[in-house]
């Protein structure tokens, strides 16, 4: 022992026995076979060999001199290496070298070693492998913690570890090098930031995919030394994100990256960064807030992250940035909501409020992110989207944008297609978007063709995919069809009409194309192109294509073959398949892969090819009904009711027999409806009869065996059936028979002599039959139908009231209470019309004869005999029918020219009648008969005194009446541009004349210069104006100016010597005049042509006579607001602005509670102004109840409230002492009975007073002559504003009376959607004055006590203490379809004429039009 002291004494150095001298003077592999048994050595010692640790303390010493360190050769300094690691190990915990500079030399010696690691295929790899486990066993770095430069051996250290891992080491390599760097991060006193960023470094995105083992590794340290190292990540985010000092790391632009991966991580390390970030989110910098959003998006939405529960601060202020003004952040915030979606449902309640908000949000591209982000996490799994996220996307369905509504569209017919049609999710899953079928299918009212065409593509591919097998499809379109609403049943109606149209179209083109070449034949070729070319999107380039393909098919008889295939009645599915792709391939070409004239013959083919209905597609749909009917159909697994699913099959073949009528002509078809015909369900039976008159026309010849057994079933239905049975029993024999005189004959003659006035109830069916019957074979029947109407029709039912009427507070009741005598009357009001329009001439002047009985029931209230009898219901039903009837026989150009000024006059007032049914069902048949172009122009004034119906529902349908009226009237002068001699019954700007004569003789103006009455004038004007003017096509504000202008120089024709009613003409004039001034600033311009006045209206011009007086009152002038009319587009609501979510600003309703009541800067054109009106649906009390009976007997006797407006409640007395304009009372009452039955027996003597309605009166009624009798109630206050729909089996055409309560349904729909929308866009909105229109104050805001206390002003309008109207009935009893106009008196022509596309659908909760 004391040798080897003196030995390392004196520096001699001692190697291992049998090593020699290891020095530069040998070769490498000498002196490497000798460091190979040095290493050997130091491998074998341990700490406790004392003599060994002194005896080769030098050798220790020289082999950390230069020469090793440095030496060349890197397997002698591998070797080194390794010794020096074991010379740490034996000698710890004092190293044998004092020096700094050494260790810092050995330390970094070692280090640079390491770096052989990386090839782990290496021979020597062991030996690396060796020295990192040594070092990091021993953990000898920790020497450096007392080194000046232990900050950079460590750096050196870590970054060499770093680069070296990869994918080839082992689990021990990586567990060592964590070792050797945690115990250097755990047991130091400090970590630097340079080393905090040599880790961190690893974590950045672009680091992390070149080498994920270093983002492994560094992930690994720092979960190990989490606590170690959290208060430096600390320090360093302080610095970067609260000081702003990026210059302390080179990875402060990684801030938010190295964020996002050290939560991931482990979140203990951010536990003091996470506040800071809510400091971010509130930045003043775009840019640095957008960065924090989507730093947090990926933290709160990660899928086990629970930093939205663990820090609800932070969370709470995230939220708010969905409300930030940077658009890029609340992209990114709504892009986020899908993941958290999916990943936290239970935060899905938080985020609904701020989606709410930003699916109104004004950009498009942030909409359209919230609807991608509830449907692709809906799609993921229903139940992470809640009711109100889907109601969401429902809203955009009517955004402004095309880009928004197709995305919502298409995910909520994806949502539909998984969960309801492949029963993903369940039957739960299928309850709760069972409203997606009805919604998608309402969007075919829009007006764009973009939306139906989208709508007609979903159906196809979603709702009832096209390529399923034939019965499988036929299953799925029944129950579709029966579990649809009411409006979406006639949206689809719709759908499949339009399409058969545009096929008839293609087919007429064709045949166009076939004919020899000519002038003619070439513009009606470029005709029939421009018809095309509306039905397809963007018609202004589609008509280039559509011409293109005409010349092609003018050139390729190929292609027109199979276009004639696809278009012809008999193309199957199949057949239509193969001619699609054919005509694709052939027009297709590989050198243009982006085609637009290709992709526009795809959209004409998937409109016309019928990929649904064939004649095989009919026969499984009849036997599915069959299964229905024999009780062995999946009814109630459908969830159908069997009759509903009986009734709706029935249903929707008729609407197919309009569509595809070839389809049905099949033995085993024709069996199952006789089948049909025998069942106790009469709406089955009466289905199946209009399948046979659509469908039947061959069955003489074709299916002689069914028509023998058919014809006595349609001969016992006429004679008993019930009424409507009877009507299409008729029709059938008339559509399907050549010998229907014969057969007709067989029918009248029994019916006609059994005819019975003391049986009331059987007088129905043959009262129905005979009508039908007049109007198909009127000269058949001549003589025997004249004795009819004049004997027993007039006389012996109408003059008389044989069953008094049952003393009700109501106006109207359902059908089913309706008296069998009132029934009777109405069957023979229409026997009448159906005679006179099937005459078709008045030769006989029974046409005067009948006007004259009629407006003898509208003068009396519906009572014709006045005795007091009759019940209120069975009254308002009377004066329906005769309204009804006036319009019918009005688009008769033979009884037009006879109806006086008068009479039209009396029938306008019907549309202010006080029961809200008769309101509405008149103006849906005003409606139709206008839309059809056959009721006269000057019938489309009478919706001007729709503008103070007090029910707002009215009062939005009458506007979109106007609409749609207008824009056929104008779309129809587009297309037939050569028929100017008809300008002026189709020209729309020509209704102002009639509006300003019917608005001149308005019965409730009555003082010519009172401000209140001409304020309603002005309304009423206004409610037209606005439609006519808002645009200015040829410079109609000109014109129609000029046209009020040439009125002024006219007197009136209906009493040219009267000077008051001139005057009330002029004053009206000069309240358009000032309209048209106020809103129109091209009005003083040349008018394009000088207008025509109506002569029955007008006098002509007197050249001599110029007025330029002003008849308006000075301070008149203060009620005319400046600004442009509103566009009448249907789709216009506005979207809501910007807002924080939950945020509750003032409200529209708010804002007209404390509107001035004669505000000027109201706006006439809307149709919510008042708050009267809009607490008009809020109401309790029973539909139409006379409420004045509710009160004391005294009331009961002094009060009488007329149906028409009037200015004042007077007593009996009071009305008897008071005179009355017009006829006397006798005139008016005692003998109105008399006199009508006089007329019929005189039909040549001359018009006597009776003609005339009352100069003053209240809306077509005359003054009562004589006080109320005791049994008789008083007419107190009229009843509620809203009403039930007009009951089932009133109308005179089933197909007009049920397209109207649908249409009806969807307008009141459309009223309460549009309100709610407003109120919601006005949420967040401030009321500014906006291009010189001011907020709306309501015209008249009389409280409830006022309404009540105050006589009503309003023609028939119900007092305000009103109750909404009784739930609609279901949609069983109605017409499936606009398409389906099955029970029309006017054959298929008129069927096909009108569709009803103005109803916005029930269940459109949020908005009647487009919003954003």
């Amino acid at each position: 022992m004391a040798h080897s002291k003196a030995r390392a004494a004196d520096g001699k150095v001692t190697y291992p026995p049998g090593v020699k001298e290891i020095s530069d003077k040998i070769s490498k592999e000498e002196m490497v076979r000798r460091l190979k048994m040095v290493v050997k050595t130091f491998m074998d010692m341990d700490q406790d060999s004392e003599e060994e640790k002194e005896l080769y303390l030098n050798l220790a010493l020289h082999l950390a001199s230069d020469f090793f360190l440095k030496h060349p050769d890197k397997d002698v300094r591998l070797l080194v290496a390794c010794c020096l690691a074991d010379i740490f190990r034996i000698y710890a915990p004092e190293a044998p070298y004092t020096s700094p500079d050494k260790l810092k030399d050995i330390f970094m010696f070692i280090t640079r070693q390491l770096k052989g690691l990386e090839d782990t295929k290496s021979a020597q790899f062991n030996r690396y492998f060796y020295l990192l486990e040594n070092i990091a066993w021993v953990k000898s770095y920790n020497i450096c913690f007392e080194l000046e430069d232990s900050n950079e051996i460590f750096t050196q250290l870590y970054r060499t570890l770093f680069q070296v891992i990869n994918n080839g080491h082992n689990q021990k390599v990586h567990m060592h090098m964590v070792d050797l760097m945690s115990s250097i991060i755990c047991e130091g006193d400090t970590v630097s930031q340079e080393l905090l960023d040599t880790v961190l470094v690893n974590l950045v995105p672009a680091h992390k995919n070149l080498n994920k083992q270093a983002y492994d590794l560094a992930k690994a340290l720092l979960k190990r030394t989490a606590q170690a190292i959290e208060p430096y990540i600390t320090n360093f985010f302080n610095q970067v994100l609260m000081l702003g000092k990026t210059s302390v790391s080179d990875l402060s632009e990684h801030v938010f990256d190295l964020i996002l991966e050290l939560y991931n991580i482990d979140s203990h390390l951010l536990l003091s960064v996470l506040p800071q970030l809510e400091f971010k989110l509130k930045s003043n910098d775009n840019d640095e807030r957008l960065q924090v959003v989507k730093l947090l998006a990926k933290m709160f939405g990660a899928k086990d992250s629970e930093l939205a529960a663990q820090n609800k601060p932070l969370w709470q202020c995230y939220l708010g940035r969905f409300n930030d003004i940077h658009v890029p952040i609340r992209l990114e915030c709504v892009k986020f909501a899908s993941h958290c979606l999916m990943n936290h449902p239970d935060l899905a309640k938080d985020l609904t409020e701020y989606l709410r908000v930003r699916s109104h949000d004004p950009e498009e591209a942030i909409r359209h992110d919230v609807i991608v982000s509830i449907v692709t996490a809906a799609k993921k799994d229903l139940s992470l989207v809640n009711d109100a996220l889907l109601n969401f996307v429902k809203e955009r369905t009517l955004d402004k944008r095309w880009r928004v509504r197709k995305e919502a569209m298409m995910g909520l017919a994806s949502i539909y297609r998984k969960y309801s049609l492949q029963g993903e999710g369940g039957r739960e899953a299928s309850k709760q978007i069972s409203w997606i079928k009805d919604k998608l299918l309402h969007i075919y009212y829009q007006n764009s063709i973009d939306d139906r065409l989208l709508v007609e593509r979903v159906f196809a591919q979603y709702m009832v995919p096209h390529n399923l097998e034939t019965t499988e499809r036929m299953k799925c379109l029944y129950y579709l069809y029966a579990t649809l609403d009411t409006n979406a049943v006639k949206a689809l109606n719709e759908m499949w009409k339009c399409q058969n149209l545009l096929r008839h179209h293609v087919k007429d083109l064709l045949d166009l194309i076939k004919k020899p070449k000519s002038e003619a034949s070439s513009k009606a070729v470029f005709a029939k192109v421009m018809v095309i070319t509306r039905n397809l999107p963007d018609p202004g380039k589609a008509q280039d294509f559509v011409k293109k393909l005409a010349q092609v098919l003018d050139d390729d008889e190929r292609i027109r073959d199979q276009l004639e295939t696809l278009v012809s009645p008999t193309c199957s599915c199949k057949q239509a398949e193969v001619c699609v792709r054919d005509i694709t391939k052939k027009l297709s070409s590989p050198k243009q892969p982006s085609n637009p004239f290709l992709e526009m013959v795809k959209f004409l083919l998937e409109r016309i090819a019928p990929v649904h209905i064939d004649t095989e597609s009919i026969s499984a749909l009849i036997k599915q009904v069959n299964k229905s009917i024999d009780g062995t159909a999946d009814d109630e697994e459908e969830g159908v009711p069997t009759e509903e699913a009986i009734r709706a099959g029935l249903e929707l073949l008729k609407v197919l027999s309009f569509t595809h009528p070839v389809s049905f002509h099949s033995a085993e078809t024709f069996e199952s409806l006789l089948g049909c015909l025998k069942m106790d369900d009469e709406k089955v039976a009466e289905a199946a009869l209009q399948i046979f008159k659509n469908t039947g026309s061959k069955m003489e010849e074709s299916f002689p065996h069914i028509k023998s057994v058919l014809l006595p079933v349609l001969q016992a239905k006429a004679k008993r059936g019930p009424p409507r049975q009877a009507k299409y029993a008729i029709h059938c024999i008339n559509a399907m028979f050549s010998n229907r005189d014969t057969h007709f004959a067989q029918i009248f003659e029994p019916l006609h002599k059994g005819l019975d006035p003391a049986n009331l109830e059987q007088l129905i069916t043959p009262l129905t039959t005979l009508g039908h019957l007049a109007q198909l074979a009127p000269e058949q029947f001549a003589a025997p139908l004249k004795s009819l109407v004049a004997n027993f029709i007039v006389k012996d039912l109408l003059m008389n009231d044989r069953i008094p009427g049952k003393k009700t507070t109501k106006l109207w009741v359902p059908d089913d209470e309706v008296s069998p005598e009132t029934l009777a009357k109405i069957q023979g009001i229409k026997l009448m019309v159906r005679w006179l329009l099937g005459v078709k001439n008045n030769q006989s002047k029974s046409g005067n004869s009948t006007l004259r009985m009629l407006t003898a029931i509208l003068h009396s209230d519906g009572d014709l005999t006045e005795q007091g009898r009759m019940g209120k219901p069975d009254m308002s039903r009377l004066r329906l029918a005769a309204a009804c009837a006036l319009l019918k026989l009005a688009q008769e150009p033979c009884y037009h020219e006879i109806i006086t000024l008068e009479q039209y006059q009396l029938c306008a007032l019907v549309i202010n009648d006080e029961c809200y049914q008769v309101r509405q069902c008149f103006s849906q048949k005003l409606h139709r008969g206008l839309c059809r172009l056959r009721l006269p122009l000057e019938y489309m004034a009478v919706f001007a005194l729709c503008a103070k119906d007090p029910v707002k529902e009215r009062r939005a349908h009458a506007r979109q009446c106007l609409v749609k009226n207008v824009n056929i009237r104008r779309e129809y002068l587009k297309q037939h541009a050569a028929i100017s001699d008809k300008l002026f019954s189709l020209l729309p700007e020509y209704v102002v004349p009639y509006t300003i004569h019917l608005l001149a003789h308005d019965p409730d103006y009555v003082k010519v210069q009172d401000i209140e009455q001409l304020k309603e004038i002005k309304e009423a004007l206004w409610f037209v104006l606005e439609i006519i003017m808002a645009k200015n096509e040829n410079n109609s504000h000109a014109f129609i100016r000029k046209m009020v202008e040439n009125i002024k120089q006219t007197k009136d024709a209906q009493a040219p010597t009267d000077p008051k009613t001139n005057e009330k003409l002029y004053t009206v004039c000069d309240v358009a005049m000032h309209i048209i001034m106020s809103k129109s600033t091209t009005y003083s311009l040349e008018s394009p042509k000088d207008p025509v006045l109506p002569s029955r209206f007008f006098t002509k011009p007197d050249k001599n006579f110029s007025n330029t007086k002003n008849y308006l009152p000075p301070e008149m002038k203060s009620f005319f607001t400046p600004g442009k009319p509103k566009s009448a587009n249907v789709l216009g609501a506005v979207n809501k602005p910007l807002s924080t979510a939950g945020k509750q600003l003032q409200s529209k309703a708010s804002r007209m509670e404390t509107a001035s009541n004669d505000d000027s800067s109201s706006n006439p054109g809307s149709p919510q102004r008042s708050k009267t009106r809009h607490d008009s649906t809020e109401m309790d009390h029973s539909e139409n109840e006379d409420i004045s009976l509710k009160r004391a007997d005294s009331t009961d006797k002094d009060i009488e409230k007329p149906r028409g407006r009037k200015r004042g409640v007077a007593s009996n007395d009071d009305q008897d002492s008071k005179p009355k304009r017009g006829r006397k009372k006798a005139a008016a009452n005692t003998t109105a009975a008399a006199e009508s039955e006089d007329q019929w027996d005189e039909d040549n003597r001359p018009e006597d007073e009776q003609n005339s309605p009352p100069k003053k009166g209240r809306r077509g009624r005359p003054p009562k002559s004589t006080a109320p009798s005791q049994d008789t109630p008083a007419k107190g206050k009229r009843g509620r504003k809203k009403a039930a729909p007009p009951p089932e089996d009133e109308e005179e055409e089933e197909e007009e009376e049920e397209e109207d309560r649908g249409e009806e349904e969807a307008a009141a729909a459309a009223a309460e959607e549009e309100e709610e929308e407003d109120d919601r866009s006005s949420e967040n909105l401030e009321v500014k004055t906006k291009g010189g229109r001011q907020a709306r104050a309501p015209r008249r805001s009389q409280g409830l006590e006022s309404a009540e206390s105050t006589p009503q002003k309003r023609r028939g309008r119900p007092p305000k203490s009103a109750q909404p109207p009784a739930k609609k009935p279901a949609r069983g009893g109605r017409s499936k379809a606009a398409a389906a106009k099955d029970d029309s008196e006017e054959e298929e022509e008129e069927e096909e004429e009108e569709q009803e596309e103005e109803p916005t659908p029930k269940g459109r909760k949020k908005a009647a039009g487009r919003r954003r």
